[in-house]
């Protein structure tokens, strides 16, 4: 039986959620970012205004303000979201129960069994884009397609506010043109690496010798192929099925290269900042720590070890800053880091330490750690920070 399927994509999702709470922001150039002052940060999102500007994702806020000295920038609220993305897939899954998340803006839908409830795919995405842009105050674009690769591409192709049908009728004449880095999973390493082999388009994909390409790439290469030819199966998962959290993490792509000791541990506090104080609102605790290393040449490697089960920030940082002065050679550039904890556990679990004062000192970072939650739920993030990100900060402004 023939599948109908919806990719529902976010537009501008974080810029858009500061929009909805300060409509003002609309009609002027905006992004969501880091500090102007310091022009500090990268770009995570902007709205149209900025759009106009050139102004992309990921850019840094230094390069954004040359292209727009007058550009808002907008601290980014998380929390808030999250919660913007729950409501908008609460109204996805008034049409169906297979809602699969694929990041906090991004949603696949499988509609076959509502169709004679709702309508054709085109009308339900039609209806629930519209939902979203009354209720939610944001806009959406919707893919519709017979596979999920295929929706997703839907979605893509046309933004903001908008629905784009690709049918197994249609699909080659509207995307075999396309650069083969459109389609799912091809990064810009399989684009290289695609490009080297003569294979430009996506059409150039379904068109190439399977066997080439699982010879070049494995099983990576026979996936492409398919997915090129529309024989995507994946199915959309139910959101009704409870998945375990397994790890929590926390990670970011530089900038630019990060070389001295000082840099490195600022960074690792940070990222280790955010995974606890993930761990504490989920009450949780973790007894492994992971450390994901990248350098500008995309060499990436990932170690591991176990800890006593902890969720405070001094203990996962130390860990992770030990496993990165054991296995990364000193002064080597730094272009990503990943901070994950695994082996999750309930706060309320019994554990045990290898000695007592070990035990006391892990029990005063935690008591330490809480009270700074309290702090920022009370009075926000902004009242408190640790004294090394201070420090960097002034470091940082000092230099400049």
């Amino acid at each position: 039986m023939a599948r109908t399927i919806l990719h529902c994509d976010c537009n501008g999702f974080y810029a858009s959620v500061e929009c909805a709470l300060n409509p003002s922001l609309k009609y002027i150039p905006m992004a969501v970012g880091g500090s102007r002052e310091n022009r500090h940060g990268i770009i995570l999102a902007k709205n149209e205004s900025a759009k106009k500007f050139g102004i992309v994702t990921a850019e840094t806020i230094g390069s954004a303000l040359k292209k727009c000295p007058n550009l808002t920038i907008v601290p980014p609220h998380h929390d808030i979201y999250e919660e913007y993305s729950e409501r908008v897939n609460a109204i996805y899954r008034d049409y169906t129960e297979q809602v699969e998340k694929f990041g906090i803006d991004e949603s696949w839908l499988d509609v076959t069994g509502s169709l004679k409830l709702f309508g054709s795919g085109e009308e339900i995405a039609h209806i629930i884009k519209e939902r979203v842009k009354k209720e939610i105050g944001i806009t959406i674009s919707v893919g519709v397609s017979f596979n999920k690769v295929f929706a997703k591409l839907g979605s893509d192709l046309k933004k903001p506010d908008a629905v784009t049908v690709l049918s197994e009728d249609n699909y080659r004449e509207k995307i075999y043109h396309l650069p083969c880095d459109m389609l799912l999973y091809v990064g810009r390493n399989t684009a290289m690496g695609l490009k080297a082999l003569g294979i430009n388009t996506i059409g150039d994909i379904a068109s190439a010798d399977e066997r080439l390409l699982s010879e070049r790439f494995g099983k990576h290469g026979k996936m492409l192929s398919l997915y090129a030819k529309g024989l995507d199966s994946d199915p959309v998962k139910s959101y009704l099925d409870e998945r375990e959290v397994k790890s929590i993490g926390s990670g970011t792509t530089f900038p630019h290269d990060l070389t001295t000791a000082e840099e490195i541990k600022t960074a690792i506090y940070s990222l280790s900042d955010t995974v606890a104080e993930k761990l504490r609102a989920h009450r949780l605790k973790c007894s492994t720590v992971q450390l994901t290393i990248r350098d500008k040449d995309f060499n990436t490697i990932t170690r591991q070890k176990g800890i006593t089960p902890t969720n405070a920030l001094h203990n996962i940082a130390t860990e992770c800053l030990s496993l990165f002065n054991t296995r990364w050679e000193a002064g080597k550039p730094v272009r990503m880091l990943t901070v994950t904890a695994a082996s999750l556990s309930d706060t309320d679990s019994p554990s045990q330490l290898s000695i007592f004062d070990e035990e006391e000192k892990s029990e005063k970072h935690e008591k330490v750690d809480a009270a700074m939650d309290a702090i920022k739920q009370k009075f926000g993030d902004s009242l408190v920070f640790r004294a090394g990100n201070m420090f960097a900060e002034n470091k940082k402004n000092t230099r400049e």
